[in-house]
């Protein structure tokens, strides 16, 4: 489905909006109740993606289809490593395959695993045969995806010497790995992490738990992104947030003052209010511990006539699609002067924006919804557009409660 998309007559906005669970707290708490079956699980996120990861932790056997599911993929192959008597082939769509997960894999078979390759070496399908894994110390490289290192983490405790993970080199998904600690603390797990060397003992059980999943920051980037290029005094408010976030996304409270965005919070909500219009030309920000919001951050300057340097985007490369260059792509038929490497993107402040332009999202949600807010600047159409359910099935029905004009196509 395609969409053509307008932004409303009035571009002073007032509204509340509620927004489902993070995916990334969702899934990993979903692994933890599979874990622990004691644990029940609030504001779960109702996106593709933890459908996904609750349909495949219900299996044992057979052939189990994470679609696009990147967190899935590496979340269910650490699992299905470690439950004794699973037997499994594990894959996506093309895409997935395409997707590199040898680290992880060799991680695991280190701790005593028994995964192989379906088709090339390195990538999905994986054949997985669950075993007890009684060794306990590995090490991965620091400076990948954080959803590896998690996804050891994740099933530590159930491993009956736990866990002692060496990360090598300089660490650059911190927050998302803090995230995970922080939900195996809140279930009574203990934890260390000092220095390049993670811990996490053993359990065997839990005393019954609700772990509350907090609403998703990186979809909140869609609303800074809309009140960023709407009129002062604009205000959306968004729930459920809290101010001591374990997502790494919620460091678009601070890069959003940048355009004029002041954040507050009340009980479980935030604020956005556009408090004044930006002075800046160029703005530079290392997102690192932070990659999902790039494209957010981008289309924003392009949007307000700003520009950017952005870096640490190394592992944009191998998401959804490559978003790097699917950024380049689609800002360049937009009129913007982009130029990008494979971890970085640097963005030329111009006025001039062209109209109705078609935007392709490369099976890509973020692709979809980070563009979304340009049509308060002008119209445009939106190609694929429902990829969204994979972690925001509500956004056009949101965006339509803010008043913009969703046509299908």
């Amino acid at each position: 489905m395609k969409i053509h998309l307008a932004g409303p007559n009035n571009t002073v906005l007032k509204d509340t909006i509620k927004i489902t669970g993070s995916k990334s707290e969702s899934n990993r708490s979903l692994l933890l109740s599979a874990l622990y079956p004691g644990i029940e699980i609030q504001n779960l996120s109702n996106s593709d993606d933890a459908h996904v990861m609750k349909n495949g932790l219900m299996q044992k056997k057979g052939t189990v289809d994470i679609h696009h599911a990147g967190t899935a993929m590496r979340f269910l192959t650490g699992y299905f490593a470690a439950l004794e008597g699973s037997d499994v082939i594990l894959t996506g769509s093309k895409r997935m395959t395409e997707r590199p997960i040898k680290i992880l894999v060799d991680a695991l078979n280190e701790l005593g695993a028994d995964i192989s390759y379906v088709n090339e070496e390195g990538y999905p399908p994986l054949r997985i045969k669950g075993k007890k894994l009684a060794k306990n110390q590995v090490s991965l490289p620091a400076n990948i995806s954080s959803q590896y290192i998690s996804s050891l983490l994740l099933i530590a405790p159930s491993l009956e010497n736990g866990l002692e993970l060496e990360l090598v080199g300089k660490i650059t998904s911190v927050p998302y790995i803090n995230m995970t600690l922080g939900l195996l603390n809140e279930i009574g797990i203990e934890t260390s992490f000092q220095e390049n060397t993670i811990l996490v003992k053993p359990k065997a059980s839990v005393n019954l738990t609700a772990l509350v999943v907090e609403s998703d920051w990186s979809s909140a980037s869609y609303f800074y992104s809309i009140v960023a290029l709407s009129d002062v005094g604009s205000a959306i408010t968004l729930s459920a947030y809290k101010k001591n976030s374990l997502q790494g996304d919620s460091i678009l409270q601070e890069i959003y003052t940048d355009f004029g965005v002041e954040t507050s919070f009340g009980k479980n909500e935030i604020t956005l209010k556009k408090v004044s219009d930006t002075h800046n030309s160029v703005i530079d920000h290392d997102l690192a511990n932070a990659p999902d919001i790039a494209q957010t951050i981008a289309v924003t300057c392009f949007g307000l006539g700003m520009g950017c340097h952005l870096t640490g985007l190394h592992t944009l490369k191998i998401k959804e699609t490559d978003r790097l260059e699917a950024l380049n792509t689609e800002l360049t038929k937009l009129g913007a002067n982009i130029s990008v490497t494979d971890k970085a993107l640097t963005l030329i402040a111009s006025r001039t924006i062209n109209k109705d332009v078609a935007i392709d999202t490369y099976n890509d949600h973020r692709m979809a919804m980070a563009f979304a807010p340009l049509a308060l600047r002008t119209s445009l159409v939106i190609n694929d557009a429902m990829v969204v359910t994979k972690s925001y099935p509500d956004f056009w029905k949101d965006l339509e409660k803010l008043h913009f004009k969703v046509r299908e196509l």
